[in-house]
Protein backbone atom coordinates (compact mmCIF):
# COMPACT_ATOMS: atom_id res chain seq x y z
CA UNK A 1 0.00 0.00 0.00
CA UNK A 2 1.21 3.53 -0.99
CA UNK A 3 1.25 6.27 1.95
CA UNK A 4 -0.88 9.04 0.65
CA UNK A 5 -0.61 11.64 3.62
CA UNK A 6 2.00 12.34 6.08
CA UNK A 7 0.07 14.31 8.97
CA UNK A 8 -1.31 12.88 12.00
CA UNK A 9 0.61 9.62 11.54
CA UNK A 10 1.60 7.52 15.16
CA UNK A 11 6.06 7.73 15.11
CA UNK A 12 7.43 5.65 17.20
CA UNK A 13 10.54 7.58 17.50
CA UNK A 14 8.67 11.12 18.67
CA UNK A 15 8.20 11.84 22.66
CA UNK A 16 5.87 13.96 21.61
CA UNK A 17 1.77 13.47 22.85
CA UNK A 18 -0.18 11.75 19.54
CA UNK A 19 -3.71 12.65 19.55
CA UNK A 20 -6.39 10.34 19.53
CA UNK A 21 -9.58 11.34 18.81
CA UNK A 22 -13.06 9.93 19.65
CA UNK A 23 -13.90 9.11 16.33
CA UNK A 24 -9.88 7.37 15.87
CA UNK A 25 -10.72 5.61 18.91
CA UNK A 26 -13.92 4.27 17.86
CA UNK A 27 -12.49 3.09 14.52
CA UNK A 28 -9.80 0.82 16.52
CA UNK A 29 -12.59 -0.62 18.54
CA UNK A 30 -14.33 -1.47 15.55
CA UNK A 31 -11.10 -2.97 13.40
CA UNK A 32 -7.48 -2.50 14.79
CA UNK A 33 -6.32 -3.69 10.84
CA UNK A 34 -8.29 -0.75 10.00
CA UNK A 35 -6.88 1.47 11.94
CA UNK A 36 -3.63 0.50 11.90
CA UNK A 37 -3.44 0.95 8.37
CA UNK A 38 -4.73 4.45 8.62
CA UNK A 39 -2.76 5.47 11.55
CA UNK A 40 0.29 3.85 11.17
CA UNK A 41 0.69 3.26 7.32
CA UNK A 42 -0.84 6.58 6.29
CA UNK A 43 -3.31 5.19 4.08
CA UNK A 44 -6.48 7.39 4.44
CA UNK A 45 -9.69 5.00 6.11
CA UNK A 46 -12.13 5.58 3.34
CA UNK A 47 -14.64 8.33 3.55
CA UNK A 48 -17.92 8.82 3.28
CA UNK A 49 -20.40 11.61 2.34
CA UNK A 50 -20.85 14.39 5.04
CA UNK A 51 -24.04 14.32 6.72
CA UNK A 52 -25.26 18.11 5.71
CA UNK A 53 -28.71 17.71 7.06
CA UNK A 54 -27.61 16.11 10.45
CA UNK A 55 -24.34 18.88 10.96
CA UNK A 56 -27.23 21.88 10.34
CA UNK A 57 -29.81 20.05 12.71
CA UNK A 58 -26.59 20.41 14.85
CA UNK A 59 -25.93 23.87 13.79
CA UNK A 60 -29.64 24.94 14.78
CA UNK A 61 -29.98 23.23 18.19
CA UNK A 62 -26.54 24.68 19.82
CA UNK A 63 -27.82 28.65 19.05
CA UNK A 64 -31.13 27.57 20.18
CA UNK A 65 -30.00 26.37 23.70
CA UNK A 66 -27.00 28.95 23.48
CA UNK A 67 -29.85 31.72 23.88
CA UNK A 68 -31.10 29.86 26.71
CA UNK A 69 -27.73 29.52 28.34
CA UNK A 70 -26.72 33.52 27.81
CA UNK A 71 -29.66 33.90 30.20
CA UNK A 72 -29.58 31.28 31.84
CA UNK A 73 -33.00 29.97 31.72
CA UNK A 74 -33.71 26.64 31.30
CA UNK A 75 -35.15 25.20 27.71
CA UNK A 76 -38.46 24.12 27.43
CA UNK A 77 -37.73 20.35 26.51
CA UNK A 78 -36.50 20.56 30.41
CA UNK A 79 -39.49 20.05 31.67
CA UNK A 80 -40.57 16.66 30.12
CA UNK A 81 -38.31 14.94 31.15
CA UNK A 82 -38.17 16.81 35.07
CA UNK A 83 -34.74 18.07 34.50
CA UNK A 84 -33.76 20.97 37.01
CA UNK A 85 -31.12 22.89 35.60
CA UNK A 86 -29.60 25.17 32.29
CA UNK A 87 -27.47 24.69 29.59
CA UNK A 88 -23.62 25.19 31.54
CA UNK A 89 -21.75 27.96 31.05
CA UNK A 90 -18.11 27.64 30.43
CA UNK A 91 -15.49 29.59 28.81
CA UNK A 92 -13.99 26.35 27.07
CA UNK A 93 -17.31 25.38 25.54
CA UNK A 94 -16.71 26.48 21.78
CA UNK A 95 -13.07 24.50 22.31
CA UNK A 96 -14.80 22.03 23.49
CA UNK A 97 -17.26 21.62 20.81
CA UNK A 98 -14.82 21.82 17.69
CA UNK A 99 -13.88 18.99 17.18
CA UNK A 100 -11.23 18.77 14.38
CA UNK A 101 -9.00 21.68 16.40
CA UNK A 102 -9.91 21.27 19.59
CA UNK A 103 -12.35 19.16 22.03
CA UNK A 104 -12.53 18.21 25.37
CA UNK A 105 -8.83 16.90 25.62
CA UNK A 106 -7.17 14.62 28.31
CA UNK A 107 -3.67 13.89 28.32
CA UNK A 108 -3.04 9.85 29.19
CA UNK A 109 0.89 10.04 30.35
CA UNK A 110 0.96 6.63 30.73
CA UNK A 111 0.71 6.11 26.73
CA UNK A 112 1.47 9.30 26.01
CA UNK A 113 -1.51 10.09 24.13
CA UNK A 114 -4.21 12.80 23.82
CA UNK A 115 -7.49 11.87 24.06
CA UNK A 116 -9.91 14.02 22.51
CA UNK A 117 -13.85 14.40 21.31
CA UNK A 118 -16.35 17.37 20.29
CA UNK A 119 -19.31 17.57 22.41
CA UNK A 120 -22.31 18.57 21.09
CA UNK A 121 -23.80 20.21 24.48
CA UNK A 122 -23.69 20.25 28.34
CA UNK A 123 -26.40 20.96 30.93
CA UNK A 124 -26.01 21.91 34.07
CA UNK A 125 -27.96 19.74 37.02
CA UNK A 126 -28.90 22.64 39.28
CA UNK A 127 -30.11 19.56 42.41
CA UNK A 128 -26.70 17.78 42.24
CA UNK A 129 -24.16 21.13 40.76
CA UNK A 130 -23.21 18.11 38.29
CA UNK A 131 -22.11 18.93 34.68
CA UNK A 132 -24.95 16.40 32.23
CA UNK A 133 -23.18 15.71 28.81
CA UNK A 134 -25.92 15.63 25.66
CA UNK A 135 -25.42 14.06 22.42
CA UNK A 136 -27.63 15.67 19.76
CA UNK A 137 -28.97 12.85 17.06
CA UNK A 138 -31.32 13.67 13.89
CA UNK A 139 -33.23 11.09 12.68
CA UNK A 140 -36.36 10.31 10.66
CA UNK A 141 -38.43 7.12 11.90
CA UNK A 142 -41.78 6.77 10.68
CA UNK A 143 -43.00 5.30 14.06
CA UNK A 144 -41.08 7.86 15.86
CA UNK A 145 -37.53 7.28 18.59
CA UNK A 146 -38.24 3.90 20.73
CA UNK A 147 -37.94 4.25 24.03
CA UNK A 148 -35.62 1.25 23.73
CA UNK A 149 -33.39 2.64 20.64
CA UNK A 150 -30.24 2.42 22.90
CA UNK A 151 -30.72 -1.19 23.84
CA UNK A 152 -30.60 -2.23 20.40
CA UNK A 153 -26.81 -3.62 18.82
CA UNK A 154 -27.03 -1.36 15.62
CA UNK A 155 -26.57 1.63 18.25
CA UNK A 156 -23.87 0.40 20.46
CA UNK A 157 -21.69 3.17 19.16
CA UNK A 158 -24.05 5.72 20.32
CA UNK A 159 -23.52 4.31 24.62
CA UNK A 160 -19.36 3.96 23.68
CA UNK A 161 -19.48 7.96 22.56
CA UNK A 162 -21.04 9.14 25.88
CA UNK A 163 -19.13 6.65 27.75
CA UNK A 164 -16.20 8.46 26.31
CA UNK A 165 -16.96 11.97 26.76
CA UNK A 166 -17.96 11.92 30.47
CA UNK A 167 -14.47 9.61 30.75
CA UNK A 168 -13.13 13.08 29.72
CA UNK A 169 -14.81 14.85 31.62
CA UNK A 170 -13.92 12.92 35.00
CA UNK A 171 -10.58 12.76 33.94
CA UNK A 172 -10.58 17.25 33.35
CA UNK A 173 -11.90 16.93 37.42
CA UNK A 174 -15.36 17.78 36.42
CA UNK A 175 -18.41 16.68 38.30
CA UNK A 176 -20.40 14.95 36.05
CA UNK A 177 -23.74 13.12 36.49
CA UNK A 178 -23.51 9.62 36.14
CA UNK A 179 -25.99 10.34 33.65
CA UNK A 180 -26.33 11.92 30.22
CA UNK A 181 -28.99 12.38 27.46
CA UNK A 182 -29.40 11.71 23.95
CA UNK A 183 -31.72 14.52 21.99
CA UNK A 184 -32.91 12.91 18.85
CA UNK A 185 -34.87 15.26 16.83
CA UNK A 186 -37.18 12.99 14.93
CA UNK A 187 -38.66 14.24 11.27
CA UNK A 188 -41.80 14.42 10.75
CA UNK A 189 -43.48 12.12 7.50
CA UNK A 190 -46.77 13.17 8.17
CA UNK A 191 -47.18 16.30 6.24
CA UNK A 192 -48.94 16.36 2.64
CA UNK A 193 -46.02 18.21 1.25
CA UNK A 194 -42.69 19.87 2.21
CA UNK A 195 -42.80 23.54 0.95
CA UNK A 196 -39.32 24.56 1.90
CA UNK A 197 -39.72 22.95 5.32
CA UNK A 198 -39.33 20.17 7.74
CA UNK A 199 -40.74 19.64 11.08
CA UNK A 200 -39.40 17.42 14.17
CA UNK A 201 -39.94 16.37 17.24
CA UNK A 202 -37.76 16.09 20.75
CA UNK A 203 -36.95 12.74 22.13
CA UNK A 204 -34.48 12.76 24.78
CA UNK A 205 -33.19 9.69 26.14
CA UNK A 206 -31.25 8.95 29.32
CA UNK A 207 -28.24 6.88 29.62
CA UNK A 208 -26.49 5.76 31.64
CA UNK A 209 -22.44 5.67 31.62
CA UNK A 210 -20.05 2.84 31.43
CA UNK A 211 -16.54 3.57 31.94
CA UNK A 212 -14.59 0.55 33.42
CA UNK A 213 -14.03 -0.58 29.89
CA UNK A 214 -12.48 2.90 28.59
CA UNK A 215 -8.90 2.54 30.09
CA UNK A 216 -8.16 -1.17 29.10
CA UNK A 217 -9.02 -0.47 25.21
CA UNK A 218 -6.79 2.74 25.01
CA UNK A 219 -3.60 0.59 26.32
CA UNK A 220 -4.34 -1.87 24.03
CA UNK A 221 -4.95 0.89 20.94
CA UNK A 222 -1.39 2.02 21.93
CA UNK A 223 0.21 -1.73 22.20
CA UNK A 224 -1.27 -1.93 18.58
CA UNK A 225 0.40 1.38 17.52
CA UNK A 226 3.60 0.02 18.64
CA UNK A 227 3.61 -3.50 16.85
CA UNK A 228 5.31 -4.07 13.98
CA UNK A 229 2.29 -6.59 12.50
CA UNK A 230 -0.50 -5.63 11.03
CA UNK A 231 -3.66 -6.53 13.58
CA UNK A 232 -5.60 -9.84 11.91
CA UNK A 233 -8.48 -8.85 9.87
CA UNK A 234 -11.88 -8.51 11.75
CA UNK A 235 -14.25 -10.85 10.31
CA UNK A 236 -17.32 -8.15 11.41
CA UNK A 237 -15.52 -5.39 9.34
CA UNK A 238 -16.79 -4.49 6.12
CA UNK A 239 -14.01 -3.48 5.03
CA UNK A 240 -12.05 -6.38 5.66
CA UNK A 241 -14.43 -8.36 4.49
CA UNK A 242 -14.60 -6.72 0.99
CA UNK A 243 -10.64 -6.44 0.69
CA UNK A 244 -10.67 -10.47 1.13
CA UNK A 245 -12.74 -11.20 -1.59
CA UNK A 246 -11.27 -8.86 -3.82
CA UNK A 247 -7.81 -10.08 -2.93
CA UNK A 248 -9.23 -13.77 -3.03
CA UNK A 249 -10.66 -13.00 -6.48
CA UNK A 250 -7.51 -11.30 -7.89
CA UNK A 251 -5.41 -14.36 -6.95
CA UNK A 252 -7.82 -16.73 -8.52
CA UNK A 253 -7.41 -15.16 -12.06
Amino acid sequence: MKANRSRNLFDRKSNKPFKVSRSKFEAFLKCAKCFYIDRIMAVNFPSTPPYTLNNLVDELLKKEFDGYRKNQKPHPVFKTINFNGVPFQHENLDKWRTSLTGGVEYLDEKNNLILSGGIDDVWLDKTTESIVVVDYKATAKTNGVADDILEQKFYDAYGRQMDFYFWLFKKNKFKVADYGYFMFCNGLKTKEDFNKQMDFEYKLIKYEHKTDWIDEKINEMKACMLSDKIPTANENCNYCTYSSAVNKFYNNL
